[in-house]
């Protein structure tokens, strides 16, 4: 079994700026990051082999917020990295948008965001690659990557075989510090399957605005279902003649 969580940093910087520069995480982007650790911690819900991060500062910040949760070091890997933007890094959005354009991918997906960027397609096919390289290189383990929601997305394109020169006509919408599941079963005598197990899993920021946190430490550690056997069928009902 290959089991591959992928872990959205928490809000950055450049989510509530006109800079078009990472200076890491905001402060709620901290908080968040901050709760994930406390429920990674206290349910031990992912028994993590591997923990690999986006080098770049709101990715980075957040997976080492998490770190003592897993007990790993981190690898940092600039293949899970997001969008490149190239020479748009650092200008203001008004200034990109007149000499760039702004973010028309949907429009133009063969067209680099700006000059040294990535476009779509280039993206798409970067991600793809490093997310191939990494389940194989870690078959049967328990990876976690701590990226972007454009590496998230760009998991949905890998798995389910779609198109990736062009962006989907499904958007998705990755919650900060959210948590994407991927599980690689192979049953006997079947082939290999890599199936979705969850998405957009949240639930430790639910109380960020309550007066009480959620008490992860006094509920049931998950159970882990025997993900090695295939999928109960449906039992048939014998017909009458039977």
């Amino acid at each position: 079994m290959t089991n591959l969580y992928l872990i959205r940093h928490g809000e950055a910087t450049t989510q509530v700026s006109e800079i078009l520069r990472d200076h890491g995480l905001t402060p709620l982007g901290v908080t968040q990051a901050e709760h994930l650790r406390d429920r990674l911690a206290a349910t031990g819900e992912i028994a993590a082999d591997v923990l690999i991060a986006s080098t770049l500062p709101r990715a980075r910040q957040t997976a080492e917020i998490i770190a003592p949760a897993l007990h790993l070091p981190i690898i940092f890997d600039d293949d899970v990295q997001e969008l490149r933007i190239g020479k748009a890094e650092g200008m203001h959005i008004d200034e990109f948008r007149a000499t760039f354009g702004g973010y028309n991918i949907e429009e133009f997906p063969f067209r680099p965001v700006a000059t040294g960027g990535e476009n779509w397609g280039m993206f798409a096919l970067r991600v793809g690659a490093a997310l191939d390289r990494i389940i194989h290189e870690h078959e049967g383990k328990t990876i976690v990557v701590v990226c972007h929601g454009g590496v998230v997305d760009c998991s949905f394109l890998y798995f389910f075989g779609m198109n990736t020169l062009i962006l989907p006509q499904t958007r998705f919408h990755t919650h900060n510090t959210s948590i994407t599941h991927w599980h690689k079963s192979v049953p006997s005598g079947r082939s290999p399957k890599w199936r979705l197990m969850r998405y957009n899993d949240d639930l430790h920021v639910r109380d960020l605005e309550a007066e009480v946190r959620i008490p992860w430490e006094h509920l049931p550690t998950p159970r882990k279902r025997d993900q090695t056997m295939p999928p109960k069928q449906p039992t048939v009902p014998a017909s009458e003649s039977e």
